[in-house]
């Protein structure tokens, strides 16, 4: 097994990314980060989208220049990428017209290795990820699975001290994530990987807490650490381990804490209500149907959210932000690890299809600062629709393109279905009533 040292590999001090929208507030993505990476440790970052966890990592890596802060490797400043550093990404990032071993050998090439010693070293690092007998396969001729192990072997070849991990397992299906897992931790226990730390991402609480040996629990808008967790329980770790539940239990309580409002400070992972809450697009039928599942039996509307995941078989990462959306929406609510559905929230249980309806549209545009905001904005106007250009570029005010998008395009189907306003992906428009397609 690994042993962890008090010797620092990593040090990120105070760090703070914002990036100037063109406005008198800039968009804060993370705020005074301190985070320390000791040899033999592997540190998981924690919390939902949007909380800037990738791009702490990117800076970690040198990818990325931080606004301002201090980011050290070995005790020497990062500026850029650095050799002790290498990265897995969630997308695999292969070159599909390299062979197995041409895209393993190619961090190698860059550093300058002759010919004879990369072919050694990428053949070895093959076959430590389990891969061997696929040398002169293509991507496209591997699963899922095997693909990421490309994306291992080439981050190990180059032998880095630390390892960053951006939600390495996400990609893929639920046994073939699990058998990675296992397998990469069995490696790092028998000290077999040429690293001396890991640092990794992930939204799913189970994980962090099978892999980890600290966790760090971020909060969102902007990113900033709001937990630190230590894992003592011996490897290997049982899921089915009562210490290890509840400890998942006690991650799931502390994400889903109140904010203290007499202090002003958040200490929960979910976001607030403005305009510029990041939303997670979950279609409204599956958030029918989890109301549905916590009304009946055995909740009668009430339930701990370790347990009704285990129950449903749905991973923190997918459970999580639809309990977030029904709290946002006043159909539930969130406190010490449990959900409870509000008084409404059991009318919409029982409802017929109309009930329902008027129910989440009142809601939406209750409780919905972007949703009404939208409407507000047709209703002013004499035509009554308006582009999505126009409300893509006040979102980006408050995050990045790929979380405006995916907010907007959150609205537009829970609109749809509380019949609240439109939108017509042909012409880009947003309207009270149907727009006509273009033809």
């Amino acid at each position: 097994m690994q042993t962890v040292t008090d010797q620092t590999l990593l040090d990120l001090s105070d760090v703070c990314q914002h990036y100037d929208k063109g406005r008198d507030t800039p968009l804060v993505v993370l705020d005074k980060v301190d985070l320390r990476l000791r040899r033999g440790e592997i540190v998981g970052l924690l919390g939902r989208s949007g909380s800037g966890k990738s791009t702490l990592l990117r800076i970690a890596a040198g990818l990325i220049r931080p606004s301002s802060g201090r980011v050290q490797c070995n005790g020497r400043p990062i500026t850029g990428p650095v050799s002790e550093v290498a990265m897995v990404f969630q997308s695999f990032a292969l070159f599909p017209w390299l062979t197995v071993l041409e895209n393993v050998e190619l961090g190698l090439e860059a550093l300058g290795i002759e010919p004879a010693a990369r072919h050694k070293r990428s053949l070895a690092a093959i076959q430590l990820i389990g891969l061997r007998g696929f040398e002169s396969a293509y991507p496209r001729e591997l699963s899922g699975g095997m693909r990421q192990r490309v994306g291992f072997a080439r981050a190990l070849v180059v032998h880095p001290q630390i390892l960053l991990m951006d939600e390495p397992f996400s990609a893929l299906d639920v046994l073939t994530a699990e058998t990675l897992r296992t397998d990469l931790l069995d490696l790092w226990g028998e000290g077999q990987l040429p690293i001396k730390s890991i640092l990794m991402v992930t939204h799913n609480i189970e994980e962090a807490v099978l892999m980890c040996d600290r966790i760090l629990i971020f909060s969102s808008n902007p990113g900033r650490v709001i937990g630190e967790i230590t894992v003592s329980l011996p490897q290997p770790r049982s899921r089915q381990d009562p210490s290890f539940r509840r400890l998942v239990d006690d991650i799931y309580t502390r994400m889903t804490a109140r904010s203290d409002v007499r202090s002003n400070t958040r200490n929960e992972l979910f976001p607030g209500t403005g305009i510029g809450t990041v939303l997670p697009q979950i279609s409204t039928n599956l958030l029918s149907g989890f109301i549905e599942a916590l009304a009946s039996a055995p909740y009668a509307g009430r339930a701990d959210l370790p347990a009704l995941a285990e129950a449903l078989q749905m991973p923190s990462d997918e459970l999580l932000p639809i309990a977030e959306t029904l709290q946002l929406l006043r159909f539930a609510e969130l406190a010490e690890g449990d959900i409870t559905l509000s008084e409404r929230g059991q009318r919409f249980a029982v409802g017929d299809p109309q009930v329902r309806q008027q129910l989440f549209r009142e809601h939406l545009i209750s409780y919905v600062a972007l949703a009404a905001h939208i409407h507000r904005v047709l209703d002013d106007r004499p035509s009554h629709v308006a582009p999505a250009l126009r409300f893509q570029e006040e979102l980006q005010d408050y995050m990045s393109a790929k979380f405006a998008d995916t907010t907007l395009k959150a609205v537009i189907g829970w609109a749809r279905y509380g019949n609240l306003f439109d939108y017509d992906e042909q012409t880009e428009m947003f309207a009270l009533e149907p727009v006509p397609s273009a033809r």
